[in-house]
């Protein structure tokens, strides 16, 4: 039986991210997963690939908005309700969509908090940012994300990379929105159509890894693993694979211990397998 034992959402692009008991299905993703975003002096999207201090920026759900915090400045809080309502383009890899700023106070805070100016932006609800049609139905949309509104990955893919480490890792290296328990390692890459909670979820395409992947979480520290060991079994196309990207169907409820329910598979020729 397959089990969800992680739901985390990352409300703010490549800064900490949350874990929840439970997680709202919206149109595009989770509830406030990916909905805010740094931006450079060009309205481009900033993350830890290439800012890995990025990282030590952790963020805090509240009843009325996000409180982030620093390890040298005081916490500010993000309110959910917004003032401003001028839309202006911003751009993620080779998308543009519209998004608000959200004030000058917030971008001067995260300006001394990474020593890097940038400014904090929102995507409105109607903002409608469409996933790859390559992979995904017309009209199928997702948030501040890379590309695809769910990344989900199985702890036992985890346990057997970590077998082949001379340290293991945290889950949090990958940063997934949905983990689960039982099955065997990789099982999610073969995943086609499967239902949580009455909820559709289709298996768009695997998830080529970065170095991203090779930074601390906590530290904000940048090392070789694990792209070199995932580099020596996982490579597909000369691109790493780790986890599979998620579109959906649907909204509502989805909850740490419901079950997943394979309707149907990919090939596996299709696929990297553990073996390999």
């Amino acid at each position: 039986m397959l089990t969800i034992s992680e739901l985390n959402i990352y409300p703010i692009k490549s800064l900490g991210g949350i874990s929840l008991a439970r997680a709202e299905v919206t149109d595009r993703g989770f509830k406030y997963d990916r909905r805010w975003m740094l931006v450079d002096e060009h309205n481009s999207f900033l993350t830890q690939r290439e800012f890995p201090q990025m990282a030590l920026l952790k963020v805090h759900l509240e009843n009325d908005g996000l409180l982030v915090t620093c390890p040298l400045k005081d916490p500010i809080k993000i309110p959910f309700k917004l003032n401003n309502q001028i839309k202006q383009e911003v751009a993620i890899w080779d998308d543009t969509c519209k998004g608000v700023f959200v004030s000058h106070e917030m971008d001067n805070w995260f300006s001394e908090a990474l020593q890097l100016k940038c400014r904090l932006v929102y995507m409105p609800d109607d903002t409608h940012r469409e996933v790859d049609q390559r992979y995904a139905r017309e009209g199928m949309i997702t948030s501040f994300s890379d590309a695809y509104p769910f990344m989900m990955i199985g702890q036992a893919s985890l346990n057997d990379l970590n077998n082949r480490l001379a340290e293991p890792l945290p889950m949090d290296r990958f940063r997934p929105n949905i983990v689960f328990t039982g099955g065997q390692p990789y099982e999610e890459d073969l995943m086609d159509h499967i239902q949580i909670a009455g909820i559709d979820f289709f298996g768009a395409k695997l998830c080529a890894r970065c170095v991203l992947t090779t930074i601390n979480q906590q530290t904000g520290v940048k090392a070789k693993e694990p792209l070199k060991t995932l580099a020596s079994y996982r490579l597909k196309n000369k691109k790493i694979m780790f986890g599979q990207n998620l579109i959906h169907e649907g909204t509502g409820i989805i909850a740490v211990g419901d079950t997943i329910t394979t309707l149907t598979t990919h090939e596996e020729d299709r696929f990297i397998v553990s073996q390999q």
